[in-house]
């Protein structure tokens, strides 16, 4: 299996060292346009190779698509990163040229290849990405969900002082200030959170998980990497290891939860195809009423790409 990551940032190398590290598929082609970066990080990685024990074959290229030719799993991470006091919104004139361009590009030499999209403003990039492409939706699908869902997940382990690993989480909606965390589908160790943790505190952990990506911004003066990096890793071995997992992802909707002609966070269950399928949860009012403004806050920006007429 051959996965390829665009874009030798922090988020996209981070991926690519996730993968190769959890020896997601044989080869991992990292791709940058920046002369030498991709080649320079890829070889790094591989000399950790004989540390820590394993064959993934990590390798660096500078804008040679063809290199990633049959990629089973491309992760498009490209485009400019947030900086203090930017909104996702305000990136959208660049990103969305950087994000047409890499997937015309990687439709050219993996036509059967799953994409996913990390790059900002997510669900719109994912939107631009899925114009471009002109392939099945299910094909072209954005990491945002396993990211917020984590963090929420993590805000809380702090909060209750008990292992990230026993929490699970959704988390719906668009990735940014208006995303859903849905506390009523929120267990810890199969109890729920609400019997744990009082309202207040709850909500605060809600509201921070809601910010949490402009947090790291004021912090480090840029996009977080860490966290972005291994959750897009952790789709893709969903993927190729063909573990039907169900994760909160960002997906075309056709009439799912009254919603269509829209990419926004849901529960999927991810495979060896991509999305296999799209899990319609019972919501009440208020989380309905929640995810619509989402969903509005959402398409405001995809029609601002629509009247941009950046993908024909």
């Amino acid at each position: 299996m051959k996965v390829t990551v665009i874009g030798a940032g922090n988020v996209g190398a981070t991926c690519a060292n996730v993968l190769a590290h959890n020896e997601v598929g044989n080869e991992v082609i990292l791709l940058d346009i920046k002369e030498g970066v991709a080649e320079g990080k890829a070889l790094d990685m591989w000399e950790t190779s004989p540390i820590n024990l394993y064959d993934t074959r990590t390798v660096g290229v500078t804008n040679d698509y063809s290199r990633t030719a049959n990629s089973d799993v491309v992760v498009i991470t490209s485009g400019l990163p947030r900086k203090p006091g930017m909104s996702r919104d305000d990136l959208i004139a660049t990103n969305a040229n950087i994000v047409k361009s890499v997937t015309e590009n990687v439709i050219a030499h993996s036509p059967d290849s799953k994409i996913i999209v990390v790059s900002n403003p997510l669900d719109v990039m994912t939107y631009c990405a899925y114009l471009t492409a002109k392939i099945d939706s299910k094909r072209v699908f954005g990491m945002a969900g396993i990211l917020d869902t984590a963090r929420y997940r993590s805000f809380l382990a702090l909060e209750l002082n008990v292992s990230p690993k026993d929490i699970q989480a959704v988390l719906m909606g668009g990735h940014g200030d208006t995303m859903v965390p849905l506390p009523r589908y929120t267990t810890v160790g199969g109890i729920p959170v609400t019997e744990l943790i009082d309202s207040s505190k709850l909500d605060a952990i809600v509201q921070r998980t809601k910010t949490g990506g402009g947090e790291i911004v004021k912090l480090l003066g840029t996009s977080a990497w860490y966290a972005p990096g291994a959750a897009a890793a952790q789709m893709v071995e969903a993927i190729v290891r063909d573990q039907k997992r169900v994760f909160p992802v960002c997906a075309w909707l056709q009439g799912e939860y009254g919603l269509s002609d829209i990419y926004l966070g849901v529960p999927v269950i991810l495979g060896k195809s991509g999305i296999e399928r799209i899990i319609e949860l019972q919501l009440n009012d208020q989380e309905k009423e929640s995810l619509n403004t989402s969903a509005e806050a959402v398409r405001s920006v995809m029609k601002v790409l629509d009247d941009m007429s950046v993908v024909a």
